[in-house]
């Protein structure tokens, strides 16, 4: 697992955005951090990269929202498993109907959502409590992401 350094929202969006290009309809990402750790700004960045409509915010009350492309590229998936009780609550979402043809992001998704698919991402955003600057670590699972670095 390797990472970056990322001093501003902006550099965060940036991250996001970079990311963005390496991703192709079927991936799922998981993002891990505390509150405030800069999960739904990576993903604005994420959804910026990936040219869909917006704006990107957090479906902590919605729990999940689908961004459609503006460019003809796959829709983001958006889902907060904050406030889900478990794995059949994130089942129930039939994240699976659109997992094909989306990227599908996953706040809060650790122990949970590595059931989407056999290949994720696992972005795990920290962030020091007295400069918040934060810090990413990308780790890839299975044989999609097989020797990439990050």
């Amino acid at each position: 697992m390797t990472g970056a350094t990322l001093p501003t929202v902006e550099a965060t969006q940036a991250f996001g955005r970079a990311l963005a290009g390496r991703l192709r309809p079927g991936d799922v990402v998981i993002l891990t951090g505390d509150l405030g750790a800069g999960k739904t700004t990576f993903t604005q960045g994420l959804g910026e990269g990936l040219g869909v409509r917006g704006p990107i915010t957090s479906p902590t009350f919605v729990i999940a929202r689908v961004h459609p492309s503006l460019v003809g590229g796959p829709a983001l998936v958006h889902v907060d498993a904050y406030r889900l009780g478990g794995l059949d609550e994130l089942e129930d979402l039939d994240l699976e109907a659109s997992l094909e043809d989306a990227v599908t992001v996953v706040e809060w998704g650790h122990g949970m959502a590595e059931t989407l698919s056999q290949d994720s991402l696992e972005v795990v955003l920290l962030a020091d409590p007295d400069t918040e600057v934060r810090t990413a670590r990308v780790q890839g699972r299975g044989a999609r992401w097989e020797g990439e670095s990050w």
